[in-house]
């Protein structure tokens, strides 16, 4: 373990803007960077491409169970820095990105077995520390002792906004109503899930970046790790 890593755990609400600031962060200080959400995303695939989720949402958990273990979630660097999600090797980034698996995504990481089994996957990433994650629940259980914790929220209708611009420009096509309906479903399945739901750890420091620009968000988060480095330093 280097000396001086840290784990940097961000926390908060879907399309919050957590993900474009741990990345940006992550690549700044040379950190790696998981993106929790896009591994239950992986799932949630996994799940739809073997009709484990009917018409109504209600999802077949014993077979989904049996079939997990043969479901391999890993990430990979593209040429220009950029991070793939791959589901058994295959590069699925941009499917996973799509409304209809966003649409069930907080129902099957909600199921407790599948948040067990990718909370190990993700604790064992960060052995090593120098890791940025980020995600629901990683300061509050898979990471509970990290240095630095983050919790990012903002308002539901800037974030439905955020989300229907990013897929416009992807070439989708959904309606923001569509979108705020969905960012405000996910808010209440993930505060209200059994299992690990989403809420800010007593010892996170909390960003509403509801009116904040991206590079108000990369000085922010900077100037908090930056502190916590500094703190260790004087220490050792």
């Amino acid at each position: 373990m280097t000396p001086n890593k840290i784990i940097i755990a961000i926390d908060g609400y879907s399309s919050s803007g957590k993900s474009t600031m741990a990345k940006r962060l992550a690549s700044k200080i040379g950190y790696r960077y998981i993106d929790t959400g896009a591994m239950y995303r992986a799932i949630t695939l996994f799940a739809l491409e073997r009709n484990l989720i009917n018409n109504q949402g209600s999802v077949d958990e014993a077979t989904l169970q049996q079939l997990l273990p043969t479901a391999k979630v890993d990430f990979q660097v593209q040429p220009d820095g950029s991070q793939h999600t791959l589901l058994n090797g295959i590069d699925v980034e941009a499917e996973i990105r799509k409304l209809y698996v966003s649409n069930q995504v907080s129902t099957i990481a909600a199921i407790p077995f599948v948040r067990h089994a990718l909370v190990a996957l993700q604790q064992a990433m960060g052995t090593e520390k120098g890791i940025v994650m980020d995600g629901r629940d990683i300061g509050t259980t898979v990471f509970p002792n990290a240095e630095l914790k983050i919790f990012v929220t903002a308002s539901a209708q800037t974030r439905a906004q955020r989300r229907f611009n990013e897929m416009i420009e992807k070439g989708q096509n959904p309606t923001f109503e569509e979108i705020l309906a969905n960012v405000t479903h996910r808010d209440h399945i993930d505060e209200t899930r059994a299992e690990s739901p989403l809420r800010r750890a007593d010892d996170a420091l909390l960003l509403d970046n509801s009116h904040m620009t991206i590079e108000e968000q990369d000085a922010w988060l900077m100037d908090q790790y930056n502190k916590i480095i500094e703190s260790k330093s004087m220490i050792s």
